[in-house]
């Protein structure tokens, strides 16, 4: 087992940054000055299967939008901090909250905002179109870019290094 897959069977909670890693980090204002994001509906869906495993997931964003809450509620991820610039206070919060150390934890983000709560968790990971510096600190970097599947690789990378995958792999390919 390589030393990613190691840390990854250890993380019982994925901490996911939005603008930049759920999203592709763009931001589309209405003429009344509605904000839209576009979400990766294959994101969710590994969202949702690492949460179905019993990984708990949250969302810790320094930008506050009715639409992530609107998607995390459908989600069913209750653990939503917004507002937040120094993301060091909601993840003290998340460790507090469910009785958690360090290396249980997985933090995923793309910017300097992130560096301070990834240089804490036991995997730190960053998406391909991270900040360089963000890079050079992850222990793991995705091939996919932030809102276009990082995410996705993620709950798999997870999924796989606890044993979940496979079974997923094996399940009726006909019941789509």
């Amino acid at each position: 087992m390589s030393a990613i897959h190691e840390r990854a069977a250890r993380i019982r909670l994925v901490i996911f940054d939005v603008d930049g890693v759920l999203t592709d980090g763009s931001l589309f204002l209405g003429d009344d000055g509605q904000e839209y994001k576009a979400f990766n509906v294959r994101d969710g869906h590994g969202m949702t299967l690492l949460q179905e495993s019993g990984v708990r997931l949250a969302v810790i964003s320094g930008r506050t939008s009715k639409a992530v809450h609107l998607r995390m509620e459908g989600l069913g991820i209750s653990d939503v901090f917004q507002g937040y610039r120094d993301k060091r206070l909601a993840y003290e919060a998340l460790k507090d909250r469910h009785g958690l150390v360090d290396e249980e934890i997985a933090y995923v983000g793309d910017d300097l905002i992130d560096l301070p709560v990834m240089s804490q968790v036991g995997l730190a990971i960053a998406v391909a179109d991270a900040d360089p510096r963000v890079r050079a600190l992850a222990h793991w970097c995705t091939e996919a870019p932030g809102g276009r599947g990082a995410a996705r690789e993620v709950c798999e990378l997870i999924l796989e290094a606890q044993g979940h995958l496979t079974l997923l792999l094996t399940l009726d390919p006909n019941a789509c």
